[in-house]
């Protein structure tokens, strides 16, 4: 383990790199509260979506590579904000009158439209929570109704109303002037009503841990700011919440990045260090907008898992997590096979190497062996060309292709079939073009074609390349890879696809023949 330990010192990989700053905050003692805690927070107006995946995910990565730097004990909580108040009915869930009475409720006390949970926020947390142990995360659960009325957070609320003022001028600095006139950290939940009130403070008594107000109709109300009679507003909410639990580590987007130093102001204000942060960039869409849970554009983790593993999502998640980088459908075939080409390659790595290969964080030191002996790409094409509509018409061409391999002995290359047959049905096949080839190009197919007639190479995928290559040579394509893309648009209606030597070693020589008899008879491209 402590030559595991000086690698990981070093290593350059992004969770060792952040698990390192992390375990510099006890360079000189250990932590009195006897442990390191990692913290997720989560708005649970609305169901859980990628991004709270993401965060939960890199978060991990960062806690398990911590603890193979140190021996302090760590914890991840994921914490819920459901004692914000219900800004607007979201537009995704039944019951939009009965949601619309309950406006500025806090969402623990807006009944449940789904009709299962005693209120709307608690079953937004019972489907959080399911989503999170639906891919084995080890974590905490927290609420914030649960934090304030349980007086888990009185302490450090009293000292919110003692530094009042100060924690005002930090809030204050970022606010329009017109907002300024209203603004308080503290938002009353109305006695009567149970709304979550934005009005101004009259009066914030320290000594007595009390706040006085107006309410919306001229009433005066004073409360005290412990036991949930009074929560604040969300960016003094992170700062105190950083402050009263202790936390020392906390990821969000970069959308927050411009409140990191308000965030870190109050908390130290409330007498605790702010934690070690990490901004990661924002997922795009396929035309480049920022994706929005309330917007719906982007894929969903249940769409992502409708035609990939966990596993390819947790890759896609580990790369570049400081780039923007775009998150649709046609991203995950090249994820599906860049995650397998990292299994296949750790086996034989280093340490070192071994420590900076995504799947290490994916699967901390269990990682699996690849038994994907087809790529995701070669079944989509498979599937193309077979008309596949269940995975059992590919494992036909597999069998010949790969004889030792079965849907028992190669379960991750059997549940890629299936997923493939789904992906090709629903994104390749409705935007397949296929073309006519142009008189130099159907000379080298009719030429290609009588090579392979006369091949006895057997199903050697590197020597068919190679052939492949020959014909595009001798027919003067230059550069070859327009040979390769007439290729793919006159047989696969695609601009793109796999090494074509592989795909004929899994499709057959004789089959691919006949594709290409059949592209020059016209068929393909008038169908």
């Amino acid at each position: 383990m402590s030559d595991l330990r000086d690698t990981a010192m070093t290593s350059k990989a992004w969770p060792f790199e952040e698990a390192r700053r992390v375990l510099k905050r006890y360079e000189k003692a250990p932590p009195e509260k006897g442990h390191v805690l990692f913290e997720t927070g989560y708005g649970p107006s609305g169901l859980p979506h990628i991004g709270t995946f993401g965060e939960v995910l890199r978060t991990t990565m960062i806690r398990r590579a911590f603890e193979v730097i140190s021996d302090i004990p760590t914890r991840l909580i994921c914490f819920s904000d459901d004692l914000d108040g219900m800004r607007k009915v979201p537009g995704n869930v039944p019951n939009q009158e009965m949601l619309a009475e309950h406006l500025q409720m806090p969402l623990t006390s807006v009944p449940d439209p789904f009709g299962e949970f005693p209120s709307f926020g608690d079953h937004n947390n019972a489907m959080l929570r399911r989503f999170l142990d639906t891919f084995g995360f080890d974590y905490e659960f927290y609420s914030a109704t649960d934090f304030y009325k349980s007086g888990q957070f009185d302490e450090v609320l009293l000292r919110a109303a003692e530094r009042y003022d100060d924690v005002m001028k930090v809030m204050l600095k970022s606010l329009r002037e017109e907002r300024q006139q209203t603004y308080s950290i503290f938002l009353p939940i109305h006695p009567e009503t149970g709304r979550v009130l934005y009005v101004p403070m009259k009066h914030v008594d320290a000594k007595n841990g009390t706040i006085t107000f107006d309410d919306e109709d001229g009433r005066e109300w004073t409360l005290p700011v412990t036991g949930g009679n009074v929560k604040l507003q969300w960016k003094p909410d992170f700062g105190a919440r950083w402050a009263a639990l202790g936390v020392d580590f906390e990821m969000y987007g970069k959308d927050h990045s411009t409140n990191t130093p308000i965030y870190d102001g109050i908390c130290r204000i409330l007498g605790a260090r702010a934690p070690e942060h990490f901004t990661y960039e924002l997922f795009l869409d396929d035309k480049g907008q920022k994706i929005s849970k309330s917007s719906g554009n982007g894929i969903s983790i249940d769409e992502w898992l409708t035609y990939a593993s966990t596993e390819s999502l947790s890759y896609f998640m580990y790369l570049k997590p400081k780039t923007a980088k775009r998150l649709y459908f046609d991203v995950i075939p090249k994820a599906v096979d860049e995650y397998h080409q990292q299994l296949r390659a750790y086996a034989d790595q280093d340490e070192k190497a071994r420590l900076a290969n995504p799947v290490y964080h994916i699967h901390g030191h269990n990682v699996p062996a690849s038994d994907m002996v087809v790529s995701f790409a070669m079944l989509l094409n498979l599937a193309s060309v077979a008309g596949a509509e269940d995975k059992d018409a590919l494992w036909g061409f597999i069998r010949r292709y790969a004889p030792e391999a079965s849907p028992e002995g190669n379960p991750q290359l059997d549940q890629a079939a299936g997923y493939a047959v789904r992906y090709y049905n629903d994104f390749v096949k409705p935007t397949k073009v296929f073309r006519a080839p142009d008189e130099k190009e159907r000379v080298a197919l009719a030429d290609l074609a009588q090579r392979l007639r006369d091949w006895q190479g057997g199903l050697d995928a590197e020597a068919l390349q190679s052939e492949v290559f020959a014909v595009g040579k001798a027919h003067g394509f230059d550069p070859l890879r327009d040979w390769f893309k007439a290729i793919y648009e006159v047989l696969l209606g695609a601009s793109q696809g796999p090494r074509f030597g592989g795909f004929i070693a899994l499709y057959g020589v004789d089959e691919t023949v006949a594709l290409i008899d059949e592209a020059l008879s016209g068929a393909l491209s008038d169908a």
